[in-house]
């Protein structure tokens, strides 16, 4: 590769990588394999939500992709934890769990 290739086509590769990261974290997805993420992301975020013991609501935040649930947030205690994650691969459509989630002592 030339040095007028790697000077221009590096940064276009990182800016392209950054872009479909972004698109994951927000939700958003082109494909026809995402139709149901809308769904299961309303419904185990209402669950979540609705469990004093893993925290005020909004501690865990879901974002979806193709049927993988990715979990972010903080709990005080790793059965919240344990708890949320069990939650998340309960709910039907869910295809993996992607746990994220910091526990503070």
């Amino acid at each position: 590769m030339t040095n007028s290739k790697w000077r221009f086509g590096l940064p276009l590769a990182i800016v392209l990588a950054t872009a479909s990261a972004a698109a994951v974290a927000n939700g958003k997805c082109e494909s026809s394999g995402c139709s149901g993420d809308s769904q299961i992301k309303t419904k185990l975020q209402t669950a979540l939500d609705r469990r004093p013991d893993l925290g005020a609501p909004g501690s865990i935040t879901v974002r979806t992709r193709a049927g993988v649930v990715y979990l972010y947030g903080e709990v005080s205690t790793g059965l919240a934890r344990e708890n949320a994650e069990s939650l998340a691969e309960k709910t039907p459509g869910v295809a993996r769990v992607v746990d994220s989630i910091f526990v503070s002592h």
